[in-house]
């Protein structure tokens, strides 16, 4: 489940119209299956949103040491949250999802007055104490240009890391970092910019879109008239999958350490229009000949270090989705095979609704006509589950009981005889709005 700084992030970007589909999370739909983080002992997480600009965030974990953290978040634009008991449970945790065709971001209308422009900047400011490790947080996110945007993250943290001094001295080591990013997106091009203050470490990433970008289809079919096809239309091969292509390579250096790194990906993902397993009220999920499952096909190598992965995630029924990943060195032969799945819990709870009366009709004036019983599906949870060849599984539920939301996950290594538990966790998270 996502923290309550990084959920207002994805809010904030949404509401800005920021696209968060770069090179960084190219295997995004494979990892919220397969690499999902288990709690670690007994947490708590409370947040509040006393105004539409400023919201507080505070965690405690109980088990197995006691510490715990103070948040703030400030944004110069009002930004809903909503609650943990109203917000849909499918946007508080990663999961697979296939994304809509990218689009090139559009910035704020622009306001002018007395013939000057006046309207500013969006940004987001956050910061978060540690106690009592005195380990320090924060983050900056400007909107510089409709395309543009640059993030500042800052970390200190006395007392841990680093080579000791001399015990005469007594001073603590401190170990601090700054880094710097900038992301441009156009729509079908998206490049990365990063700078890492404490090891001198430069890195660019870029990623092309293939196909159509957003609005771009409908366009061109009001162009061609009725009945008319283009002959570059996407459509589906027979026995085939209907999609887009995605394509990117990343490469960074470290004038620090004197070391290169180069990087490079491709990914396969069904479009989001596709006809999804049909659903009916009386009858089990079932795959038609005209779908196809929504799926994403991953796969990355890094030539210098010979490390080649590759990831294959579908969803095979409304609620059920299964991911698989190889990963291969090409110098060691060292391999690694995972298997994950994601299920959704759902209960049905039938909602009555007034019928709706046509205007020529004539009022009912003796008795109340009957209400329409309409039967819908409430997502109570979701548990994920995974499995590889290094003797590791994980498996977690994920849910909402009344106000509160709740994470419980265990994580075992079937290879050890006298420690088989090697993590067991719960976090509980509730947080509010006043707006």
């Amino acid at each position: 489940m996502y923290p309550f700084a990084a959920y207002v992030l994805r809010k904030y970007h949404e509401l800005t119209g920021w696209n968060e589909d770069f090179y960084s999370k190219l295997t995004r739909s494979s990892t919220a299956i397969l690499d999902f983080d288990v709690p670690h002992g007994v947490n708590f997480a409370i947040s509040k949103s006393p105004t539409p600009l400023f919201k507080t965030t505070y965690t405690l974990q109980a088990l197995p040491t006691l510490h715990g953290s103070l948040g703030y978040i400030f944004t110069s634009c009002p930004l809903d949250v909503g609650g943990s008991h109203v917000v849909p449970f499918d946007e508080l945790l990663s999961r697979f999802k296939i994304y809509g065709p990218p689009k090139r971001p559009e910035g704020k209308e622009e306001e002018w007055l007395a013939g000057q422009r006046v309207d500013t900047r969006d940004y987001l400011l956050y910061g978060r104490l540690y106690v009592p490790a005195s380990r320090v947080e924060a983050l900056y996110s400007i909107r510089l240009t409709p395309t543009l945007q640059g993030t500042i993250a800052a970390i200190s943290e006395p007392g841990r890391f680093g080579v000791r001094p001399p015990p005469r001295y007594g001073a603590p080591v401190t170990r601090s970092n700054l880094l710097f990013g900038l992301e441009h997106d156009i729509g079908r091009w998206c490049t990365e910019y990063s700078y890492s203050a404490e090891d001198g470490m430069w890195g660019t990433r870029v990623l092309h879109h293939f196909g159509r970008l957003a609005g771009e289809a409908s366009s061109e079919k009001k162009e061609l008239g009725e009945g008319e096809k283009r002959v570059d239309e996407e459509d589906p091969m027979p026995g085939g999958l209907r999609g887009r292509f995605s394509a990117g390579a990343e490469v960074y250096f470290s004038a620090k350490e004197k070391s290169l790194g180069v990087s490079t990906g491709v990914r396969f993902t069904t479009l989001p229009d596709a006809t999804p397993p049909s659903i009916t009220q009386n009858h089990p999920p079932m795959l038609t000949s005209s779908s196809q499952p929504p799926t994403t096909i991953t796969a990355t190598f890094n030539p210098m270090m010979g490390q080649f992965s590759g990831a294959y995630a579908a969803r095979v029924s409304r609620d059920l989705t299964l991911c698989s990943r190889y990963d291969f060195n090409m110098y060691s032969y060292e391999s690694d095979w995972a298997m994950g799945a994601e299920w959704w819990m759902r209960r049905s709870k039938v909602r009555q609704l007034a019928p709706v009366q046509e205007d020529n009709e004539l009022p009912v004036m003796t008795l109340p006509s009957p209400a329409v019983e309409v039967e819908e599906d409430e997502i109570q949870g979701v548990v994920k589950a995974r499995i590889g060849t290094d003797a590791s599984v994980s498996l977690m539920w994920e849910g909402r009981l009344r106000n509160t939301l709740i994470s419980l996950g265990v994580l075992s290594n079937l290879a050890s005889p006298t420690k088989p538990i090697v993590n067991i966790g719960v976090e509980l998270a509730y947080f509010s709005s006043d707006e």
